[in-house]
């Protein structure tokens, strides 16, 4: 209303440390109504929390985040941008990087922004709950709670009128809040967004847990791993990650009305195309269909050279083929994707069942773990 009365864009925040190389659709949510904000007209305040990602947010964790250094901090942040750049409009965007004011602070600044909250406040948060309730309880470091002060200055410093994030988030949006009140600012709007559950369906997606779709990962990579989520994610993915309407959601995800495989390709055909256009989700489309519904090897396969000297006599046990063409990481893994069915040889894609088997090793044999991973050995 304020901002109608006086003919003046909003100025909306939004976060984001680079905890990790990856900006992943999970950061997409909120970056996805920032820019819904500019399209409106209204002013995106992006701020790069290289800062912030010294401490580690606390939110939603039960555990000490490990500590990160200056330098990973720097190299992650260093791309961000770019990232970010294929959801909003990152020309027409503020950008700013909270060690700019941070670094500056001197120990009386630290104790005086300590003094905007009480320990029993900070204590309320339900992360701190869980963990003096844990038997036996989990410790809470002293610089953890420093984080949504530094959220919250952050929106000191830009004078936010609204700040983005996930829901939860909303204790240090809060914080934000009141220590704008104190700074003499108009309070800002907090507006939370859902978490996205990641590709197994449970957890939020995160790069911790290996369970993401990063923004620039291949169309191919990008669309494989959207067919691979549990079809109950279907309806929350539609919701945060595309354009469609309710209607058309309510249509795509009801099995009596739309078959739940034709949903999915669907909704990774979205996806990608935000990223890669409409020819990269058309061609990852018929490249997944070729590999999975076909049962054909990928239109392109990788080489991996192996020496004569590996082979004895032409042959190598199946288990350190495996690793040797980086299809596993270690022997123990290979044995397990053995015995898990899913390693098969040759044009008539024979299955390898024994874990202990040797294997005839030619040159252009071509090995298969899944329908993913696939290799073709050149002996030099």
């Amino acid at each position: 209303e304020r901002s109608v009365k006086s003919g003046k864009p909003l100025r909306v925040k939004y976060g984001i440390d680079p905890t990790g190389s990856d900006v992943h659709l999970g950061h997409t949510v909120p970056l996805r109504k920032l820019r819904l904000f500019q399209e409106l007209g209204h002013q995106a305040v992006l701020i790069i929390g290289n800062y912030t990602a010294l401490v580690g947010d606390p939110s939603g964790r039960i555990e000490t985040r490990p500590r990160l250094t200056p330098e990973q901090v720097a190299a992650n942040a260093s791309d961000y941008l770019q990232q970010i750049s294929a959801i909003i409009d990152i020309e027409k965007a503020e950008k700013h990087y909270n060690g700019d004011w941070f670094s500056r602070m001197t120990f009386l600044d630290v104790m005086t922004l300590t003094s905007k909250i009480t320990v029993q406040r900070m204590l309320e948060r339900d992360d701190f709950t869980k963990r003096l309730r844990a038997e036996p309880s989990i410790p809470i470091y002293l610089h953890e709670c420093l984080y949504p002060l530094m959220q919250g200055q952050d929106s000191v410093e830009i004078h936010a009128d609204v700040e983005l994030g996930g829901s939860e988030q909303l204790f240090n949006l809060m914080i934000g809040r009141r220590l704008q009140e104190d700074a003499g600012q108009q309070p800002q709007v907090c507006l939370t967004l859902p978490i996205l559950r990641g590709l197994d369906g449970k957890e939020k997606m995160g790069k911790s847990l290996g369970n993401y779709i990063g923004v620039r990962e291949s169309a191919y990579d990008q669309f494989a791993k959207t067919m691979s989520i549990p079809d109950e994610l279907m309806c929350e993915w539609f919701t945060l990650l595309t354009d469609r309407s309710p209607e058309e959601i309510a249509r795509l995800t009801d099995p009596q009305t739309t078959h739940p495989r034709e949903a999915k390709l669907t909704l990774a055909g979205d996806i990608v195309r935000s990223y890669h256009g409409e020819a990269g989700a058309a061609k990852a489309a018929e490249e997944w269909i070729k590999r999975n519904t076909k049962r054909e090897d990928p239109t392109e396969i990788p080489e991996v050279v192996l020496s004569k000297s590996q082979l004895t006599d032409g042959k190598m046990p199946v288990s350190k083929l495996l690793v040797a063409l980086n299809l596993a990481p270690s022997n123990n893994e290979a044995r397990r994707l053995i015995q898990g069915g899913g390693v098969t040889l040759g044009p008539g894609r024979e299955k390898v069942i024994d874990v202990n088997a040797t294997v005839a090793v030619t040159a252009g044999l071509i090995v298969r773990v899944g329908n993913r991973k696939v290799v073709r050995v050149r002996v030099e």
